[in-house]
């Protein structure tokens, strides 16, 4: 038998068999539910008892109450029991955050294993495509989506796991790992416009040069990627098709920058080629879809910081709480 002080003024007495209310001023029955709960789980949970510091842990309505063991009961003063419907309220919301944290970061990881997929299947079966930079051949479009997703995926496991074993040191790690990538991210964007000006003029020259890999055998992603880009973009060349005159050596440019398509129509005359640069095509783009950009990173920003607070929330209450709680 078992008796706790419950608000300080309620007397609740557990038994196996029985459970008691009273109160000074108060029916016998004013609080036959809150008894009625706290007997039921008590008795439920009376055969999962742990000891510990030479203490009995007992679950009385989802509260962790400590109990000092009968002959050590005359020393130690047993806890009053928190309000019932206030801890509920309270778990109750906690419960909601810890399967809304676990399913957001189930999506991201299983976006993640979508790009991750996508990349290897692109390394594979094209090469290094996409691959436009002489000075950085690694930075292809194969490299960039595997990384991506890498990241996405690892992210989100740590936010899975962490979630639904309530796991301090996953949630902390998952944490610190989005506040990276913020962070990241911030100092990035400031020092694109600080140095928006030379960040374009070594974009331009950078991919200037990559023109003249174009007819050689072992750049082949370069080559790949250009095709594609002035048949997908109707452009010619970094500022126009006279790029290809300088780049080859000669008055003659790629067929993928013909208006119609066919073989060694870039010898052919100059009107049946893109006369725009695609590195003004891609500025337009940019500048035209500027306000859907814009909007996307702010729906970035705004998961990171909701994902970064519901860990810490979970973080907080598991750390309280000393032990992980039961959903």
């Amino acid at each position: 038998m078992l008796t706790f002080s419950f608000n300080r003024s309620y007397i609740i007495t557990l038994s196996d068999s029985n459970s008691n209310i009273t109160h000074p001023r108060a029916s016998n029955n004013a609080s036959f539910s809150i008894l009625t709960k706290c007997h039921f789980l008590w008795w439920r949970c009376r055969k999962k008892m742990k000891r510990e510091c030479n203490l009995m842990y007992y679950s009385v309505f989802g509260l962790k109450v400590m109990v000092p063991p009968l002959k050590a009961r005359r020393n130690h003063r047993i806890p009053y029991l928190s309000d019932c419907h206030s801890f509920t309220m309270a778990r109750g919301c906690l419960c909601c955050v810890k399967y809304m944290l676990f399913l957001f970061n189930l999506l991201f990881w299983l976006g993640g294993c979508g790009l991750l997929g996508v990349g290897v299947w692109l390394s594979v079966s094209q090469g290094s495509f996409a691959t436009l930079s002489p000075s950085f051949p690694s930075i292809s479009a194969a490299n960039l989506i595997i990384t991506l997703g890498a990241v996405i995926m690892v992210t989100g496991f740590l936010g899975c796991l962490g979630a639904i074993k309530e796991n301090k040191c996953l949630l902390l790690s998952f944490f610190i790992t989005l506040l990276v990538i913020l962070l990241a991210e911030l100092i990035l964007l400031i020092l694109f416009f600080v140095y928006t000006d030379n960040v374009s003029d070594n974009a331009r020259q950078d991919l200037q040069e990559g023109l003249a890999l174009y007819s050689t055998n072992n750049n082949a992603g370069l080559r790949n990627a250009w095709n594609t880009i002035q048949t997908e973009w109707h452009c010619c060349g970094v500022n126009g098709y006279t790029d290809w005159h300088t780049a080859l050596q000669e008055k003659v440019v790629p067929d993928h920058c013909c208006q119609d398509i066919y073989q060694d129509c870039g010898r052919n005359a100059t009107n049946q080629f893109w006369t725009r640069g695609c590195y003004e095509k891609v500025e337009e783009w940019l500048d035209d879809n500027k306000h859907l950009l814009g909007t996307i990173a702010m729906c970035v920003l705004v998961i990171q910081l909701l994902g970064m607070a519901f860990s810490m929330t979970l973080y907080q209450q598991i750390h309280r709480s000393g032990k992980k709680y039961e959903a």
